[in-house]
C-alpha cells in the first residue's frame, strides 16, 4: 500500500468512523437495556442471556452496517415493522422496485453471514 497523501486527514477519518460505530453500538445497547426494564422481573433474561443477546445485536448491527442507510431502513421496516413494500417506498421516497432491491441486499447480507459468500 502506498502512503496516504494526507496522513492526518486519513487518521482523522478512521477515528471518526470508529467513534461513530462505538456510539451507535452504545446507543443500541442502551436501548436494549431500557427495553429490559419494561419487562416484568419474571420475564427478564439472566445476565448471561443478556450478554449473549447483546452480542447478537452487535453482530446484526455490524451486518446491517454494510448496507446503505436506505437499504438498512427498508430491511428493518420490512422485517421489524412488517410494512408492505409500497409503504416503505413512500417513507423512503423511492420506487417499489427499488425497495425490492434494498430487501434483496439485506437478505444477501443475512445469507453471507450464515453461509458465507455464494459461489
Amino acid at each position: 500500500l502506498s502512503a496516504p497523501r494526507e496522513p492526518r486527514a486519513f487518521l482523522a477519518a478512521i477515528a471518526k468512523g470508529l467513534l461513530f460505530d462505538y456510539f451507535r453500538r452504545a446507543a443500541l445497547e442502551q436501548a436494549y437495556l431500557n427495553e429490559l426494564t419494561l419487562l416484568p422481573e419474571a420475564e427478564q433474561p439472566s445476565p448471561e442471556e443478556q450478554h449473549l443477546i447483546l452480542e447478537d445485536l452487535k453482530a446484526i448491527d455490524r451486518l446491517l452496517g454494510k448496507l446503505s442507510s436506505k437499504a438498512r431502513a427498508a430491511f428493518l421496516y420490512s422485517r421489524l415493522d412488517g410494512l408492505p413494500h409500497a409503504d416503505i417506498a413512500q417513507r423512503l421516497g423511492v420506487s417499489v422496485p427499488r425497495v425490492r432491491q434494498y430487501l434483496a441486499q439485506g437478505m444477501r447480507q443475512c445469507y453471507i453471514a450464515l453461509y458465507g459468500e455464494p459461489t
